[in-house]
């Protein structure tokens, strides 16, 4: 009895494993067959242009006035009145403050008064010419009415018809003739001495009076040039004086207002390799201004110098772009963002984002579809982005068909379906490029060798300071 019952038992278990193991290689058989059923995988493509790509190189900045003025007085004296509004614009010319003028005018005044005195020595010392020539020429016919009777004494002299006396005393007369002339022009050249004496008084009496009215009209503190004004340092009743260090208000032109950058020494460098080794071209020096709202400035400025020197403490070269600033949307002091397109990049491609991948070893890299619709892997080199796309300057041909879409399901020589991509231009970011390489951030490793494949990421771009 017991052994009978051991018998079925143990035929149990074996009929069991028995139908066990026919389960098992009937689902091994359906899952083959399911696998040799599956479609191939689909996968989108973008076809390679190549291109001329422009370099959009992203800078941050601030803000500068065009042109500032430090006002300050230019006579001494108390402020009487503040003639503008602070913080407001004002044109140049137009008046700021006025001082007192009780002194300037007093000096005014005084002025005219010794200009009047030196007029006055002037007409008197005219006069005093005007007779010293007169006595002149009174002398000079006084000294010819003898020289002619010396002459016809002398004939009669020399005959005794008059006396030898009578000669010498003509003689005389002609030497006391000519002394009274020579007397008489020295009076004129001293009275025409005192002409010229008058006249350089009237000019000093003249430039003492100019000096008091320029003083006199400095009382009244003018713009030096249009913009806006800052806070008045000063109030009425504040003395102030001439050439003093602390302005009274400083006034800032801001349209149009310049922009500073900062471009590091060693990028500046490798562009003009680039350019000169026929890589790029040289750019635009049009630049796109974003403000620190993240809002794109309406007007687009244009650069207007690049120092000649190195800063030494940060290893950078100032840019300066001018922007109008009609508005006065721009103030002193902002950050802002500038884009600026230095050189343009020939026969390069732009990629979207999610071709990229970048393997464990930092290689950047994209899968194309060869000829037989089969996964490759294709190297590339990438230099920043334009317009959301990655700029790739080396490893692919014009007519590739890179992988958009669909990368992470495929892997290397498996064979796919091919459908382009509906969208090959999706809307642009922010510009916004490096002339240094960005490549993708690392990915995440799937379950086919690292070093073949990895899933596609999205970076952002990258931005040179």
């Amino acid at each position: 009895m017991k052994h009978s019952t051991l018998a079925l038992v143990i035929a149990s278990v074996l009929s069991g494993a028995v139908l066990i193991g026919c389960d098992k290689n009937e689902d091994a058989a359906g899952a083959d067959a399911a696998q040799q059923q599956m479609p191939p995988a689909v996968v989108n493509v973008q076809t390679v242009t190549l291109d001329t790509v422009p370099q959009v190189q992203t800078f941050s900045g601030r803000t500068t006035a065009y042109q500032t003025a430090d006002v300050r007085p230019q006579v001494n004296g108390v402020i009487d009145e503040v003639l503008f509004r602070e913080g407001g614009n004002v044109k140049k010319g137009q008046p700021l403050y006025r001082i007192n003028t009780d002194n300037y005018a007093s000096s005014v005044t005084s002025g005219q008064a010794a200009v009047q005195q030196a007029q006055a020595n002037y007409q008197t010392a005219q006069a005093n010419n005007a007779n010293a020539k007169a006595e002149l020429a009174s002398r000079q016919a006084s000294l010819a009415q003898a020289q002619n009777d010396l002459q016809r004494l002398q004939g009669l002299v020399s005959i005794d018809a008059i006396s030898k006396q009578q000669y010498e005393q003509a003689q005389t007369q002609v030497r006391t003739a000519q002394a009274a002339v020579q007397s008489a022009a020295a009076a004129v050249g001293q009275t025409q001495a005192g002409i010229e004496s008058a006249k350089a008084g009237i000019q000093t009496a003249q430039a003492g009076l100019d000096a008091s009215n320029l003083d006199l009209n400095r009382t009244i503190v003018r713009a030096p040039l249009s913009g806006r004004t800052d806070r008045s340092s000063v109030t009425a009743g504040t003395l102030v004086s001439a050439g003093q260090a602390d302005p009274l208000v400083t006034i800032s032109r801001l349209d149009p207002i310049y922009v500073d950058i900062s471009q590091s020494s060693s990028e500046l460098l490798k562009l003009r390799q680039q350019i000169a080794e026929g890589k790029a071209q040289a750019g635009m020096n049009s630049v796109e201004l974003v403000l620190e709202d993240g809002s794109v400035y309406p007007a687009r400025g244009k650069l207007a110098l690049s120092e000649a020197k190195v800063d030494e403490s940060t290893g950078a070269v100032t840019l300066r772009a001018i922007f109008p600033n009609s508005n006065n949307i721009l103030l002193p002091g902002m950050y802002v963002t500038a884009r600026l397109t230095q050189s343009v990049i020939t026969n390069a491609a732009l990629v979207p984002q999610s071709a990229v991948m970048r393997t464990p070893k930092s290689e950047t890299q994209v899968y194309i579809v060869d000829e037989n619709n089969k996964i490759q892997v294709r190297p590339v080199t990438i230099n920043g982005t334009y317009k959301g796309q990655w700029v790739v300057t080396d490893g692919l041909q014009a007519g590739d068909k890179i992988v958009v879409i669909g990368g992470s399901k495929v892997k290397p020589e498996q064979e796919v379906v091919v459908k382009p991509l509906e969208n090959p231009n999706p809307a642009p970011a922010k510009e916004g490029a490096s002339n240094a390489q960005t490549p993708p951030p690392a990915a995440k490793a799937m379950d086919k060798p690292a070093s073949k494949d990895a899933t596609a990421q999205k970076p952002a771009e990258s931005t040179a300071n």
